[in-house]
């Protein structure tokens, strides 16, 4: 009786913690740093290029197009690619996932800025708004929903992909994919599906969230049309 496959919560509980790096824990904590950090990124980086794309109509072609081309490059080989210049890390996972990111962001910062009215530009301007704080307090608020949207893809996009760096050993919860490849076992492919989907709707939830919170103007004009 005792010899038998133990059951997947036995697995679990054997392998939350045993103190090495491949341990459910640690998988999960380098796979929650290897999906936040690029959507961050992401974010810090298409903010300025998207508002550089908006004054300045010119830039946003090239750029959207270079992203594009990026974004349709397959991870896999990007990550062994960038191994001769970043090695076995973490950061050859960041980068790709940072890149693909800012590809879908971009055009969310560019469409959120070009949602804002033009009459309500008018009043910010006839109220004495300068350009910055136009854009701080009245540009930036219209345009959250969209951006915001674009980062519920970003989110779920990087926490899935992070999976295929386990190929290279720097994987996150992919890993326990490929040692269930080593030595076929359900209970690792299992445990890694369902953390992975958590995370996802973790972060989609807390985006959603935070729209909420930074435009109650919407739910406010939602109460009044029901």
């Amino acid at each position: 009786m005792g010899d038998g496959p133990p059951s997947i919560w036995e697995w679990i509980a054997r392998n939350w913690d045993t103190g090495r790096a491949d341990s459910i824990r640690n998988l999960l904590t380098d796979h929650l740093t290897m999906s936040l950090v690029p959507i961050v990124l992401a974010l810090l980086f298409a903010l300025p290029l998207g508002l550089a794309s908006v004054r300045w109509r010119w830039l946003y072609q090239p750029t959207a197009g270079f992203m594009n081309v990026v974004y349709a490059l397959p991870s896999l080989p990007v990550f062994m690619l960038l191994i001769s210049v970043t090695g076995l890390s973490q950061t050859t996972v960041i980068i790709p996932l940072t890149f693909y990111g800012m590809a879908v962001l971009i055009p969310a910062v560019v469409d959120g800025i070009d949602s804002v009215p033009d009459h309500v530009r008018q009043s910010a301007v006839a109220m004495g708004f300068t350009p910055l704080r136009r854009l701080l307090r009245v540009e930036l608020p219209i345009a959250a929903p969209v951006v915001l949207a674009g980062m519920r893809v970003v989110a779920v996009s990087s926490i899935s992909l992070v999976s295929v760096g386990a190929l290279i050993g720097q994987g996150g919860l992919g890993g326990l994919f490929t040692r269930a490849y080593q030595n076929p076992f359900m209970p690792p492919v299992i445990v890694g599906i369902v953390l992975i989907m958590l995370l996802a709707l973790i972060a989609d939830g807390l985006l959603v969230l935070t729209q909420r919170l930074l435009t109650p103007w919407v739910r406010a004009r939602k109460g009044q049309a029901s």
